[in-house]
């Protein structure tokens, strides 16, 4: 189907296209912000790894993976919420528009890079949620922060919040898998499934653990 027809443009008055166009000029100036975060803060993670490469230590991080939730996806989530579907809404009451995942060798690590954000001057912390410590009932384990991050316009600053993910390798391997077989699948999970992916993540964390003494015990950390 051609996008004129989708859109159904041609059957607009002027006054509607103006509108749809205004409507959409604002909606990607906004979504340029939390590109704009989410650049600000990858800036800072790739320096904690340039620090730890020229001090001779190992890199906390192993990976940095970016995203933005799509506009279906944002509108789906404010109306599951019962929030108004504008752009002011979104900016207010969402905080996982933009997000990052840092993904770690050992659990040590996950901290490590948490608290060296959370030290800097210009970011804020809004919310922290430690999967870790205490995960989730289906076995999910992760580091959640919601930081926010201000970003500097030519007629003002805007503060933009940015969802961090912060996983071990094992962690994120287990989370990427789980979230495919249980929601990328054509039938109900079954009870029993979910318990098996349940134990599966627990044997993970028990083996994220015993690498992390290892690492110790080489002086790897």
């Amino acid at each position: 189907m051609d996008l004129a027809d989708f859109f159904a443009i041609d059957k607009l008055s002027q006054s509607d296209e103006e509108q749809l166009i205004e409507s959409a000029m604002q909606l990607q100036q906004v979504m340029m912000l939390y590109e704009a975060g989410i650049r600000e803060i990858k800036t800072k993670l790739d320096t904690l790894n340039d620090e730890s490469r020229i001090c001779g230590k190992s890199s906390p991080i192993d990976a940095i993976k970016s995203r933005i939730k799509t506009p279906r996806s944002i509108i789906g989530k404010l109306k599951r919420r019962g929030f108004p579907i504008t752009l002011q809404s979104m900016l207010k009451n969402l905080n996982d528009i933009g997000g990052i995942r840092v993904i770690c060798p050992f659990i040590e690590n996950i901290y490590t890079v948490a608290d060296m954000l959370i030290r800097q001057d210009d970011l804020t912390l809004i919310e922290r949620k430690d999967y870790i410590a205490n995960p989730k009932p289906n076995g999910y384990r992760s580091l959640h922060l919601i930081l926010q991050v201000p970003i500097f316009l030519s007629d003002r600053t805007q503060p933009v919040r940015i969802e961090l993910q912060l996983r071990t390798i094992a962690m994120d391997f287990w989370a990427s898998l789980e979230h495919q077989l249980r929601y990328k699948s054509d039938v109900q999970v079954p009870a029993h499934v979910s318990a098996d992916l349940k134990a599966c993540a627990d044997v993970i964390a028990a083996t994220d653990e015993e690498m992390q003494r290892l690492a110790k015990e080489l002086h790897v950390l």
